[in-house]
């Protein structure tokens, strides 16, 4: 079953976006993705953690979902001016991603993976 995956700068940049090779947003992924900017201190990101995971089983082959520690990767956490946390990137195949901050409820996920992922 596929699980929530953890990303480091260098697997960003084949699985999402390599911004070493370009300035303007290019998908490098095969499937639309959400990707989870947290910290282990973090407690909503805690509390989301459980229900991506789900979300990646349900959606599987359908969507990736990702993981990234603010606190190791403050490149990638930088680029995307990341203030507070747990804050989740949408991104689509096609098109520019969309971000949203704070631990949503499942619905509201799901109708953003509809809505923006087009999954």
């Amino acid at each position: 079953m596929a699980q929530v995956e953890f990303l480091s700068e260098e697997s960003f940049k084949t699985k999402v976006f390599n911004h070493e090779a370009n300035k303007d947003w290019k998908f490098e992924g095969e499937l639309p993705c959400i990707i989870d900017f947290y910290a282990d201190w973090c407690n909503p990101c805690k509390m989301i953690a459980p229900i991506l995971e789900e979300l990646q089983a349900e959606y599987d082959g359908k969507i990736n979902i990702y993981k990234i520690d603010t606190e190791k990767e403050k490149t990638l956490a930088g680029m995307f001016g990341i203030q507070s946390i747990p804050s989740l990137l949408f991104v689509p195949k096609d098109g520019q991603p969309q971000m949203a901050v704070g631990a949503l409820p499942k619905d509201q996920l799901k109708k953003a993976i509809t809505d923006v992922l087009k999954a």
